[in-house]
């Protein structure tokens, strides 16, 4: 068995408690040496052996760290990464990577200059949900791919006071938190979109950020339309894909993260597994037939994320998310800023 790689978590916030934490704490090629907490100790029930620490100089100091999680609010990614990196250690960092294309590119030479892993946090890769599109796409049952739109539709009319997530400026707000998953996914399955058009505004009585979004990506014969409301109380079709012969619809949404929230570990062989009310649904023509189908959801499984760390830092192996494909998200995400001020069409 390889050497475990130690670990620092740099904050225990809604994602080292629901995410990073659970993840690691289930994954015996790692140990989480210490946790970053400013002033509680909320990280002692599930880390009993892990050292809490005050500040960051103190995470970069100890030398037995090899892997920090930097998990902080967005715009203390790119200098908190930064000074990861020049202290040499391998990053994993929540999305977005950065708040802008430059300092992520800065970074990504940084790593590679230093020899260091360092890649971004995109679990929604490994939604059920999103696993079985990609299976879905690859088959291509509907014929030529005309229309892909994708949901995430919540229901919150609440502000809630005093988090970093309702203050700030276009850069706060669903677009880079929410956002930055659902445009990763298009990416995942098409590339670089040709155009991008977007339309941001807030829809909650009393809210300062964004909580809105309708995002259209134009590709060579096709579109993605990727939308987000705060005030959706009767969803729409998580997934929607339209082609020449035929439609696949799924509703619900991969149900990982409110196991984590309830606080289950994510462990054991039926992790992630759907049932099977919420599997998608196909219809199409084939040799001048009328098919419809049920599509068994693949389960949904966040743990590969880490066992592909490991392997990538203790066997070179490739990583699964890439820093520069991040840079092309973030690229679009700032396509999608521009887009939103102008209101115009913006040519990538």
């Amino acid at each position: 068995m390889k050497k475990q790689i130690a670990v620092a978590l740099a904050s225990f916030g809604m994602s080292g408690q629901v995410f990073h934490g659970p993840l690691l704490k289930v994954n015996k090629n790692f140990r989480v040496k210490l946790v970053l907490e400013r002033s509680k100790t909320l990280s002692q029930e599930l880390f009993p052996d892990a050292k809490i620490v005050r500040t960051f100089d103190a995470v970069l100091a100890d030398t037995e760290v090899e892997l920090v999680v930097i998990n902080t609010p967005d715009k203390f990614h790119y200098p908190m990464v930064k000074q990861a990196l020049e202290a040499g250690k391998h990053v994993v960092v929540e999305k977005p990577a950065t708040l802008r294309s430059a300092e992520l590119e800065e970074l990504i030479e940084l790593a590679k200059s230093k020899n260091l892993v360092f890649t971004i946090f995109q679990n929604r890769r490994w939604d059920g949900d999103f696993r079985t599109v990609q299976k879905v796409i690859k088959e291509a049952r509907f014929g030529r791919l005309v229309e892909f739109e994708a949901h995430y539709d919540r229901y919150r009319t609440e502000i809630t006071p005093d988090t970093w997530k309702e203050e700030g400026d276009e850069y706060g707000g669903v677009l880079y938190n929410l956002g930055s998953h659902m445009i990763d996914q298009a990416y995942v399955l098409f590339g670089r979109p040709q155009t991008v058009t977007a339309h941001l505004k807030t829809v909650r009585t009393g809210g300062k950020v964004s909580d809105y979004y309708d995002i259209r990506l134009d590709y060579e014969g096709f579109s993605a339309l990727l939308k987000c409301s705060y005030l959706i109380m009767d969803p729409s079709p998580r997934y929607m894909i339209n082609g020449e012969y035929g439609t696949f619809k799924k509703w619900g949404i991969d149900g990982q993260e409110e196991l984590l929230k309830a606080g289950n570990l994510p462990a054991g062989d039926d992790w992630g597994k759907e049932e099977s009310d919420w599997w998608g649904t196909q219809v199409y023509t084939e040799n001048e037939e009328h098919v419809e189908e049920l599509v068994e959801t693949i389960p949904g499984d966040y743990r590969i994320f880490y066992d592909n760390v490991f392997e990538a830092i203790r066997n070179n192996k490739e990583l699964l998310v890439k820093p520069q494909e991040a840079l092309e998200v973030l690229k679009i995400l700032e396509a999608c800023l521009l887009s939103n001020r102008g209101r115009q069409t913006v040519i990538l």
